[in-house]
C-alpha cells in the first residue's frame, strides 16, 4: 500500500493525463444534444397524441 506522498504523486500524474476538449468540441456535443433532446420530446408528444386519441374513441365507442 502507497504511503500518503505517493499517492498524491500518482493522483497528479494521472491527472496531468487528462484531455479536455476544446471550446468547439464543446459547442458540437451541447447542439447535439439539445437537438437530441428536442427529438424525443417531439416523439414522445407525438405518440401520446396517438394514445390519447385511440383511447378517447375507443371510449366514446363502448359508452355509445
Amino acid at each position: 500500500m502507497p504511503n500518503p506522498v505517493q499517492f498524491i504523486n500518482q493522483v497528479r500524474a494521472e491527472g496531468s493525463k487528462i484531455t479536455w476538449p476544446n471550446r468547439r468540441e464543446v459547442v458540437t456535443t451541447t447542439i447535439m444534444v439539445l437537438i437530441m433532446a428536442a427529438l424525443t420530446s417531439l416523439f414522445f408528444f407525438l405518440v401520446d397524441l396517438v394514445i390519447r386519441f385511440g383511447i378517447t374513441n375507443g371510449l366514446q365507442m363502448i359508452s355509445g
